[in-house]
């Protein structure tokens, strides 16, 4: 199971202000199916289609803290 914290779901509102529109299913995508993947502690970063998500898990739950765009090289 996938659960967003409170500042993940804020994070969709902040990046819109700035022209930037993602969907959770593309934030659960990058998580499914991520391109590169990488650990720090308990965080985990993922990153596809210009979409870097850090989630960690806490038992079966996948819990997003945040996520936000990167420039693909």
């Amino acid at each position: 199971m996938i659960y967003f914290t409170a500042y993940a779901e804020k994070k969709f509102d902040i990046l819109n202000k700035h022209k930037v529109y993602f969907r959770k299913e593309q934030i659960e995508d990058v998580i499914k199916l991520p391109d590169k993947i990488r650990k720090k502690g308990k965080k985990i970063f993922a990153q596809k289609d210009g979409i870097t998500v850090i989630y960690q898990m806490d038992g079966e739950m996948i819990k997003v803290l945040t996520f936000y765009p990167v420039k693909n090289l």
